[in-house]
Protein backbone atom coordinates (compact mmCIF):
# COMPACT_ATOMS: atom_id res chain seq x y z
CA UNK A 1 0.00 0.00 0.00
CA UNK A 2 1.41 3.44 -0.75
CA UNK A 3 2.00 5.68 1.62
CA UNK A 4 -1.53 7.75 2.02
CA UNK A 5 -0.34 11.20 1.33
CA UNK A 6 1.20 9.95 -2.14
CA UNK A 7 -1.80 7.94 -2.81
CA UNK A 8 -4.25 10.34 -2.24
CA UNK A 9 -2.36 12.82 -5.14
CA UNK A 10 -2.80 10.03 -7.53
CA UNK A 11 -6.08 8.23 -6.05
CA UNK A 12 -7.38 9.02 -9.54
CA UNK A 13 -5.00 8.34 -11.52
CA UNK A 14 -4.40 4.41 -10.34
CA UNK A 15 -7.90 3.07 -10.00
CA UNK A 16 -10.99 2.42 -12.63
CA UNK A 17 -14.41 2.85 -11.13
CA UNK A 18 -15.82 4.59 -8.12
CA UNK A 19 -15.47 1.85 -5.93
CA UNK A 20 -12.02 0.84 -6.67
CA UNK A 21 -11.01 4.55 -5.64
CA UNK A 22 -13.23 4.23 -2.31
CA UNK A 23 -11.88 1.02 -1.11
CA UNK A 24 -8.24 2.32 -1.64
CA UNK A 25 -8.29 5.33 -0.83
CA UNK A 26 -10.47 4.39 2.42
CA UNK A 27 -8.45 1.49 3.42
CA UNK A 28 -5.52 3.29 3.17
CA UNK A 29 -6.84 5.70 5.77
CA UNK A 30 -8.61 3.74 8.37
CA UNK A 31 -5.51 3.10 10.45
CA UNK A 32 -6.76 1.17 13.34
CA UNK A 33 -8.70 -1.08 10.67
CA UNK A 34 -11.90 -0.83 12.69
CA UNK A 35 -14.15 -0.25 9.14
CA UNK A 36 -14.93 3.67 9.87
CA UNK A 37 -12.67 6.98 9.89
CA UNK A 38 -12.76 8.54 13.38
CA UNK A 39 -11.48 12.27 12.66
CA UNK A 40 -8.29 11.99 13.51
CA UNK A 41 -7.95 9.67 10.65
CA UNK A 42 -10.08 12.06 8.55
CA UNK A 43 -8.18 14.94 9.67
CA UNK A 44 -5.33 13.37 7.90
CA UNK A 45 -6.98 12.76 4.74
CA UNK A 46 -8.31 16.16 4.58
CA UNK A 47 -4.72 17.77 5.27
CA UNK A 48 -3.04 15.33 2.53
CA UNK A 49 -6.26 16.44 0.24
CA UNK A 50 -5.16 19.95 1.23
CA UNK A 51 -1.81 21.46 0.32
CA UNK A 52 -1.73 24.92 -0.49
CA UNK A 53 1.67 27.41 -0.75
CA UNK A 54 -0.75 30.21 0.19
CA UNK A 55 -3.28 29.14 2.90
CA UNK A 56 -2.89 27.45 5.56
CA UNK A 57 -5.22 24.54 7.14
CA UNK A 58 -6.60 25.70 10.20
CA UNK A 59 -8.42 23.48 12.20
CA UNK A 60 -11.44 24.78 12.12
CA UNK A 61 -11.86 24.15 8.58
CA UNK A 62 -11.24 20.52 8.81
CA UNK A 63 -13.59 20.03 11.61
CA UNK A 64 -16.38 21.71 9.13
CA UNK A 65 -15.13 19.27 6.72
CA UNK A 66 -15.69 16.48 8.58
CA UNK A 67 -18.98 17.70 9.78
CA UNK A 68 -20.43 18.11 6.35
CA UNK A 69 -18.74 14.76 5.03
CA UNK A 70 -20.26 12.83 7.60
CA UNK A 71 -23.72 12.72 6.33
CA UNK A 72 -25.26 10.81 9.99
CA UNK A 73 -23.44 12.98 11.69
CA UNK A 74 -22.51 10.16 14.18
CA UNK A 75 -18.57 11.40 14.62
CA UNK A 76 -17.47 8.69 11.96
CA UNK A 77 -17.39 8.36 8.04
CA UNK A 78 -18.34 5.06 7.43
CA UNK A 79 -17.46 3.48 4.14
CA UNK A 80 -20.91 4.13 2.32
CA UNK A 81 -20.76 7.72 3.73
CA UNK A 82 -17.14 7.94 2.24
CA UNK A 83 -18.78 6.55 -1.07
CA UNK A 84 -21.55 8.89 -1.14
CA UNK A 85 -19.59 12.32 -0.16
CA UNK A 86 -16.36 11.53 0.77
CA UNK A 87 -15.47 10.42 -2.88
CA UNK A 88 -17.17 13.43 -4.50
CA UNK A 89 -15.49 15.91 -2.43
CA UNK A 90 -12.20 14.39 -3.35
CA UNK A 91 -13.02 14.21 -7.33
CA UNK A 92 -13.84 18.11 -7.06
CA UNK A 93 -10.58 18.77 -4.78
CA UNK A 94 -7.86 16.73 -6.43
CA UNK A 95 -9.54 17.06 -9.89
CA UNK A 96 -11.29 20.38 -10.51
CA UNK A 97 -12.60 21.28 -14.01
CA UNK A 98 -12.04 24.87 -13.93
CA UNK A 99 -13.85 27.66 -16.59
CA UNK A 100 -12.30 31.74 -16.21
CA UNK A 101 -14.92 34.25 -16.80
CA UNK A 102 -13.18 37.60 -18.56
CA UNK A 103 -15.88 40.37 -17.38
CA UNK A 104 -16.78 42.93 -19.74
CA UNK A 105 -12.97 44.45 -20.94
CA UNK A 106 -14.92 46.34 -23.42
CA UNK A 107 -13.96 49.46 -25.60
CA UNK A 108 -16.24 51.77 -23.43
CA UNK A 109 -15.01 50.39 -20.04
CA UNK A 110 -11.36 51.36 -20.82
CA UNK A 111 -11.63 54.68 -23.30
CA UNK A 112 -14.87 54.95 -24.26
CA UNK A 113 -18.15 57.08 -22.54
CA UNK A 114 -17.76 54.74 -19.01
CA UNK A 115 -13.58 54.54 -18.89
CA UNK A 116 -12.86 53.90 -15.28
CA UNK A 117 -9.66 56.17 -15.47
CA UNK A 118 -13.20 58.92 -15.20
CA UNK A 119 -14.52 56.79 -12.19
CA UNK A 120 -13.19 57.42 -8.19
CA UNK A 121 -10.50 55.20 -8.33
CA UNK A 122 -8.84 56.49 -11.14
CA UNK A 123 -8.37 52.92 -12.53
CA UNK A 124 -6.84 52.49 -15.94
CA UNK A 125 -9.25 49.42 -17.46
CA UNK A 126 -6.56 48.64 -20.43
CA UNK A 127 -4.40 47.16 -17.57
CA UNK A 128 -6.50 44.15 -16.78
CA UNK A 129 -5.48 43.31 -20.66
CA UNK A 130 -1.91 42.14 -20.70
CA UNK A 131 -2.22 39.86 -17.19
CA UNK A 132 -5.37 38.13 -19.05
CA UNK A 133 -3.69 37.54 -21.87
CA UNK A 134 -0.72 36.16 -19.91
CA UNK A 135 -2.82 34.13 -18.38
CA UNK A 136 -4.64 32.81 -21.20
CA UNK A 137 -1.48 32.01 -22.71
CA UNK A 138 -0.09 30.09 -20.14
CA UNK A 139 -2.90 28.30 -17.78
CA UNK A 140 -4.56 25.48 -19.26
CA UNK A 141 -8.71 26.11 -18.07
CA UNK A 142 -11.59 23.44 -19.43
CA UNK A 143 -13.48 26.77 -20.86
CA UNK A 144 -12.88 30.14 -20.99
CA UNK A 145 -16.03 32.43 -20.89
CA UNK A 146 -16.33 36.63 -22.68
CA UNK A 147 -19.36 38.70 -21.48
CA UNK A 148 -20.24 41.85 -22.36
CA UNK A 149 -22.72 43.86 -21.11
CA UNK A 150 -25.42 44.80 -24.25
CA UNK A 151 -27.67 47.17 -23.86
CA UNK A 152 -30.40 48.81 -25.80
CA UNK A 153 -30.17 52.50 -26.82
CA UNK A 154 -32.95 52.86 -23.61
CA UNK A 155 -31.27 51.69 -21.18
CA UNK A 156 -32.47 52.15 -17.03
CA UNK A 157 -29.36 52.49 -16.02
CA UNK A 158 -28.24 55.61 -18.51
CA UNK A 159 -27.88 58.82 -16.79
CA UNK A 160 -29.45 60.44 -20.16
CA UNK A 161 -33.15 57.93 -20.10
CA UNK A 162 -33.20 59.53 -16.71
CA UNK A 163 -36.82 61.20 -17.89
CA UNK A 164 -38.20 58.52 -19.39
CA UNK A 165 -39.81 56.88 -16.37
CA UNK A 166 -41.56 58.23 -13.29
CA UNK A 167 -39.50 58.80 -9.79
CA UNK A 168 -41.13 57.42 -6.80
CA UNK A 169 -42.25 60.38 -4.61
CA UNK A 170 -40.00 59.28 -1.99
CA UNK A 171 -37.24 59.43 -3.70
CA UNK A 172 -34.98 62.34 -2.59
CA UNK A 173 -33.37 62.44 -5.50
CA UNK A 174 -35.42 63.98 -8.67
CA UNK A 175 -34.92 63.51 -12.50
CA UNK A 176 -33.91 67.24 -13.05
CA UNK A 177 -31.01 66.73 -10.34
CA UNK A 178 -29.93 63.63 -11.02
CA UNK A 179 -25.90 62.95 -11.78
CA UNK A 180 -23.47 60.06 -12.50
CA UNK A 181 -23.44 57.96 -9.97
CA UNK A 182 -26.46 59.03 -7.69
CA UNK A 183 -28.91 56.06 -7.36
CA UNK A 184 -32.60 56.75 -7.64
CA UNK A 185 -35.62 54.64 -7.36
CA UNK A 186 -37.65 54.24 -10.74
CA UNK A 187 -41.90 54.06 -9.77
CA UNK A 188 -42.10 50.67 -12.40
CA UNK A 189 -44.27 48.52 -12.26
CA UNK A 190 -42.20 46.56 -10.22
CA UNK A 191 -40.33 49.90 -8.21
CA UNK A 192 -36.43 49.93 -9.49
CA UNK A 193 -33.34 51.57 -7.32
CA UNK A 194 -30.69 52.27 -9.86
CA UNK A 195 -27.61 53.35 -9.89
CA UNK A 196 -26.87 56.14 -13.15
CA UNK A 197 -24.10 55.91 -15.41
CA UNK A 198 -23.27 57.18 -18.75
CA UNK A 199 -24.67 55.26 -21.75
CA UNK A 200 -22.54 52.71 -22.36
CA UNK A 201 -21.90 49.35 -24.44
CA UNK A 202 -25.17 50.05 -26.55
CA UNK A 203 -25.38 47.07 -28.73
CA UNK A 204 -23.48 46.84 -32.10
CA UNK A 205 -21.75 50.21 -31.39
CA UNK A 206 -17.94 50.53 -30.81
CA UNK A 207 -18.03 51.04 -27.18
CA UNK A 208 -19.94 47.52 -26.38
CA UNK A 209 -16.92 45.71 -28.61
CA UNK A 210 -14.26 43.51 -26.66
CA UNK A 211 -10.98 46.03 -26.17
CA UNK A 212 -8.88 45.24 -29.44
CA UNK A 213 -5.37 43.69 -27.38
CA UNK A 214 -7.80 41.36 -25.16
CA UNK A 215 -6.90 37.89 -26.55
CA UNK A 216 -9.46 35.65 -27.60
CA UNK A 217 -9.14 31.98 -27.43
CA UNK A 218 -10.72 29.76 -29.81
CA UNK A 219 -13.27 27.97 -28.57
CA UNK A 220 -14.82 29.98 -26.00
CA UNK A 221 -18.51 30.97 -24.99
CA UNK A 222 -19.78 34.24 -25.14
CA UNK A 223 -22.48 35.76 -22.63
CA UNK A 224 -24.27 38.95 -23.27
CA UNK A 225 -25.91 40.78 -20.34
CA UNK A 226 -28.48 43.95 -19.56
CA UNK A 227 -30.14 43.23 -22.37
CA UNK A 228 -33.68 44.61 -21.28
CA UNK A 229 -33.93 47.91 -21.54
CA UNK A 230 -35.94 47.81 -17.64
CA UNK A 231 -33.35 46.51 -15.62
CA UNK A 232 -29.88 46.43 -15.10
CA UNK A 233 -27.98 43.28 -15.27
CA UNK A 234 -24.35 43.58 -13.27
CA UNK A 235 -23.90 40.04 -12.72
CA UNK A 236 -23.25 37.48 -15.86
CA UNK A 237 -25.63 34.96 -14.08
CA UNK A 238 -28.61 36.85 -13.30
CA UNK A 239 -29.69 40.87 -14.12
CA UNK A 240 -30.30 42.72 -10.75
CA UNK A 241 -33.20 41.52 -10.02
CA UNK A 242 -33.12 38.06 -10.38
CA UNK A 243 -36.23 37.85 -12.55
CA UNK A 244 -33.74 36.15 -15.79
CA UNK A 245 -30.56 34.01 -15.74
CA UNK A 246 -28.53 34.23 -19.04
CA UNK A 247 -27.22 31.17 -20.66
CA UNK A 248 -24.00 31.43 -17.72
CA UNK A 249 -25.00 28.58 -15.81
CA UNK A 250 -26.12 26.03 -18.78
CA UNK A 251 -22.91 26.59 -20.34
CA UNK A 252 -20.95 25.84 -17.15
CA UNK A 253 -22.82 22.73 -16.34
CA UNK A 254 -22.80 21.64 -19.73
CA UNK A 255 -18.50 21.68 -19.18
CA UNK A 256 -19.20 20.23 -15.71
CA UNK A 257 -17.10 22.95 -14.38
CA UNK A 258 -16.77 23.22 -10.22
CA UNK A 259 -14.35 26.36 -10.12
CA UNK A 260 -14.93 29.50 -11.55
CA UNK A 261 -12.29 32.15 -11.49
CA UNK A 262 -13.17 35.56 -12.17
CA UNK A 263 -11.32 39.28 -13.80
CA UNK A 264 -12.02 41.91 -15.83
CA UNK A 265 -13.93 44.91 -15.23
CA UNK A 266 -15.11 46.76 -12.68
CA UNK A 267 -13.92 44.88 -9.77
CA UNK A 268 -16.55 46.61 -7.22
CA UNK A 269 -19.66 46.18 -10.07
CA UNK A 270 -20.16 43.28 -12.43
CA UNK A 271 -16.72 41.27 -11.45
CA UNK A 272 -18.23 41.21 -7.63
CA UNK A 273 -21.55 40.55 -8.48
CA UNK A 274 -20.40 37.61 -11.03
CA UNK A 275 -18.18 36.44 -8.05
CA UNK A 276 -21.07 35.96 -5.29
CA UNK A 277 -23.65 34.63 -7.54
CA UNK A 278 -20.78 32.37 -8.88
CA UNK A 279 -20.65 31.08 -4.99
CA UNK A 280 -24.58 31.08 -4.85
CA UNK A 281 -24.33 28.36 -7.46
CA UNK A 282 -22.25 26.36 -5.75
CA UNK A 283 -19.16 26.76 -7.91
CA UNK A 284 -16.30 27.92 -6.09
CA UNK A 285 -15.10 31.09 -6.70
CA UNK A 286 -11.60 32.55 -6.89
CA UNK A 287 -11.31 36.35 -8.47
CA UNK A 288 -7.82 37.35 -10.17
CA UNK A 289 -6.77 40.47 -8.13
CA UNK A 290 -4.62 41.73 -10.49
CA UNK A 291 -6.40 41.14 -13.67
CA UNK A 292 -9.48 43.45 -12.26
CA UNK A 293 -9.65 47.22 -12.06
CA UNK A 294 -12.58 49.06 -10.29
CA UNK A 295 -14.63 51.99 -10.16
CA UNK A 296 -14.38 53.40 -6.44
CA UNK A 297 -11.93 52.38 -3.46
CA UNK A 298 -13.95 51.91 -0.96
CA UNK A 299 -16.39 49.21 -2.66
CA UNK A 300 -13.83 47.13 -4.26
CA UNK A 301 -12.90 46.71 -0.47
CA UNK A 302 -15.94 45.99 0.39
CA UNK A 303 -16.35 43.61 -2.40
CA UNK A 304 -13.33 41.80 -0.99
CA UNK A 305 -14.44 41.48 2.66
CA UNK A 306 -17.18 40.12 1.54
CA UNK A 307 -16.24 37.27 -0.76
CA UNK A 308 -14.23 36.09 1.17
CA UNK A 309 -16.35 36.01 4.12
CA UNK A 310 -18.44 34.18 1.99
CA UNK A 311 -15.99 31.34 0.69
CA UNK A 312 -14.67 32.76 -2.05
CA UNK A 313 -10.66 33.50 -2.39
CA UNK A 314 -8.91 36.46 -3.93
CA UNK A 315 -5.50 35.56 -5.34
CA UNK A 316 -2.52 37.39 -7.85
CA UNK A 317 -2.58 35.51 -11.31
CA UNK A 318 0.67 34.59 -10.46
CA UNK A 319 -0.78 31.72 -8.14
CA UNK A 320 -3.50 31.04 -10.02
CA UNK A 321 -2.07 28.02 -12.18
CA UNK A 322 -1.17 25.83 -9.42
CA UNK A 323 -4.53 25.91 -8.24
CA UNK A 324 -6.19 25.15 -11.80
CA UNK A 325 -3.95 22.56 -12.09
CA UNK A 326 -4.36 21.32 -8.44
CA UNK A 327 -1.02 21.43 -7.28
CA UNK A 328 -1.97 24.19 -4.64
CA UNK A 329 -5.19 22.83 -2.68
CA UNK A 330 -6.93 26.10 -0.67
CA UNK A 331 -8.67 24.81 2.34
CA UNK A 332 -11.26 27.51 1.28
CA UNK A 333 -11.79 26.00 -1.07
CA UNK A 334 -12.03 22.50 0.10
CA UNK A 335 -14.80 23.95 2.67
CA UNK A 336 -16.61 25.08 -0.30
CA UNK A 337 -16.70 21.39 -1.72
CA UNK A 338 -17.87 20.10 1.25
CA UNK A 339 -20.32 22.42 1.37
CA UNK A 340 -21.74 21.40 -2.49
CA UNK A 341 -21.60 17.47 -1.57
CA UNK A 342 -23.32 17.96 1.65
CA UNK A 343 -26.08 20.18 -0.43
CA UNK A 344 -26.31 17.53 -3.42
CA UNK A 345 -26.65 14.60 -0.95
CA UNK A 346 -29.50 16.89 0.95
CA UNK A 347 -31.42 17.19 -2.44
CA UNK A 348 -30.93 13.41 -3.16
CA UNK A 349 -32.31 12.19 0.47
CA UNK A 350 -35.06 14.82 -0.28
CA UNK A 351 -36.41 13.27 -3.86
CA UNK A 352 -35.22 16.63 -5.50
CA UNK A 353 -32.76 15.30 -7.62
CA UNK A 354 -31.82 11.53 -8.28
Amino acid sequence: MAKPKKFVNSVFENFDSTDDVCAECFDAYDEDRDGVLNYAECSKLISDSLQSKTYSLTEEHKERIFSLLDEDKDGLICQEDFRRCGYYWLKQTLKPVSAIIIIDVQNDFINGSLALQNCPAGHDGVEVVPVINHILDTIPFDLVVYTKDWHPDNHISFIENVKQRPITTSCKIKAEEAKVYDTVEFDGPPKTEQKLWPKHCVNGTWGSELHPDLKIVEGASYVNKGCHSEVDSYSAFWDNNKLTQTDLVRILAKHKVTDVYVCGVAYDVCVGFTAFHSLEHGFRTVLIDDACRGVDNDAIEETKRKLMESGGIIVHSSKVKAIVTGEDRPSALGLQTAKNVALARELVNRGIVK
